[in-house]
């Protein structure tokens, strides 16, 4: 499963997972969560009744998962907010423990909102090294709009944090 920390339908983080999947197409099968947008905000008063049945699908995709794949900007030096909602609503229900994971912060900078994300997705328990996480810095000028990676040093990290991630779900 990838999902996308961005809902810009031009996103180059979602560039970057159509690049990605097209790259490992042999190895992986990757479903791409396009709807985080519509997942409502949280609110554990309905996280502990009846979830809302948006909510209920993220949390199935994510758990039927063999890993999944977060490729996000940083916005105002932080985690987007549509991400972090979507993982919050994972908070009660655990979906992120032990789930391998990969995260790819791909934006102007990246730094801050990546040890952000990285601290939300450890204390989440989710099953990660240190191999198994890359920023992008100046991503503009690294990956293309239409996905082609055009750095080579780029497509090189790239190949490593995907060689560990599949490494990390067999």
């Amino acid at each position: 499963m990838a999902i996308c920390g961005s809902t810009k339908s031009s996103s180059h983080n979602l560039s970057l997972i159509h690049a990605i999947a097209a790259i490992y197409d042999e190895e992986i099968e990757m479903n791409v969560y396009a709807t985080i947008a519509s997942l409502p905000h949280f609110n554990p008063d309905m996280d502990n009744a009846s979830p809302p049945r948006e909510v209920t699908a993220f949390r199935q995709q994510i758990k039927e998962a063999d890993g999944v794949l977060i490729c996000t900007p940083e916005y105002a030096m932080g985690v987007p907010g549509t991400l972090k909602n979507a993982i919050d609503w994972t908070v009660s229900s655990c979906e992120f423990s032990h789930k391998p994971a990969a995260l790819i912060t791909a934006s102007s900078q990246g730094q801050k909102g990546h040890q952000s994300l990285m601290e939300t997705l450890k204390i989440l328990e989710a099953k990660m090294t240190d191999e198994t996480h890359l920023v992008i810095s100046y991503v503009k000028t690294k990956v293309s709009a239409e996905g082609e990676i055009k750095d080579d040093m780029t497509k090189s990290e790239l190949k490593k944090t995907m060689a560990a991630f599949l490494r990390l779900m067999e």
